[in-house]
C-alpha cells in the first residue's frame, strides 16, 4: 500500500494513512499529492477531507503537523482524523454514558453473565461462559466463550473487538460459529446482522456504513 492514498465516496474524500509508513513519509507523500490536486483544481470551494490513520493513533504534535501541511494550500482542508482503533479515552467516553456498563470480571466455564444495555467488556470469558446483553457489546478483554448482543431478539446492535477465539457470536436470534466463519485477529472487528439478517462480519472503519447509529454514539 502507498502511504497515503486518495478516495473519493458520497460523503467528500478521504485520506488513508498506511499504518506501516513512517510519519516523514506520509508527510512527504501527502504533499506531493496534495501539490498534484492544487495544480489539477480550478475550484474557488473550500475542500474538506477526512483522514483515516488506520490503526495509528498520531499524536498531538503529529496531528498539528498534518494541519499545518493542509494550511499550506488554500483551498484544502482536514475535516476530521478518523483513527480504527479503539482508545481508552473512547471507552471512558464509552462508559460514561448512562446504558454502558463496565465488566471486568472473569466467565467460567458453564457460567452466564447477563446484563441490560451496552457492555464495554475488559474481562476473561473462557470456553463455555456467555455474555448476553440487551445492547452492544464492545470487546476490550478475551472472548473464548459466547457473546450475545440484542439479547433475546435485536438485530440492531453490534460486537466490536477481537473476536477470532470466540466460540459464538450471537446477535439476536442470529449466530456465528466462529471457528467456521473465523473473523481475522483484530480488535477492529464488527459483528453485526446485514439485511438479508445473516450475522457477517465488517471492520471499524465501515462502522458510519454498517450503523450510522453507533457510529454517532461514538463520536464519530
Amino acid at each position: 500500500m502507498q502511504a497515503v492514498v486518495l478516495r473519493g465516496n458520497q460523503d467528500g474524500y478521504q485520506i488513508v494513512l498506511d499504518q506501516a509508513a513512517s510519519f516523514k513519509e506520509i508527510k512527504e507523500t501527502l504533499r506531493e499529492l496534495l501539490d498534484n490536486l492544487a495544480a489539477d483544481s480550478s475550484t474557488t470551494n473550500q475542500i474538506s477531507f477526512d483522514v483515516l490513520s488506520n490503526q495509528r493513533l498520531l499524536t498531538a504534535e503529529q496531528n498539528q503537523e498534518l494541519e499545518q501541511l493542509f494550511s499550506e494550500y488554500e483551498h484544502f482542508q482536514i475535516h476530521k482524523v478518523i483513527p480504527d482503533v479503539i482508545t481508552i479515552e473512547d471507552a471512558i467516553h464509552l462508559k460514561e454514558q448512562d446504558n454502558v456498563h463496565l465488566a471486568t470480571q472473569t466467565i467460567r466455564n458453564g457460567q452466564t453473565l447477563e446484563l441490560k444495555g451496552d457492555v464495554l467488556y475488559l474481562g476473561l470469558i473462557n470456553e463455555g461462559g456467555r455474555l448476553l446483553t440487551t445492547g452492544n457489546i464492545y470487546v476490550m478483554g478475551t472472548v473464548m466463550g459466547i457473546l450475545q448482543a440484542g439479547y433475546p431478539s435485536g438485530e440492531d446492535k453490534v460486537v466490536i473487538g477481537d473476536l477470532h477465539q470466540a466460540q459464538q457470536v450471537r446477535i439476536g436470534e442470529q449466530i456465528s460459529i466462529v471457528e467456521t466463519d473465523q473473523p481475522v485477529e483484530s480488535s477492529q472487528t464488527v459483528a453485526y446482522v446485514n439485511d438479508l439478517h445473516v450475522l457477517q462480519y465488517g471492520q471499524l472503519s465501515d462502522l458510519r456504513t454498517i450503523n450510522p447509529k453507533i457510529y454517532h454514539q461514538m463520536g464519530g
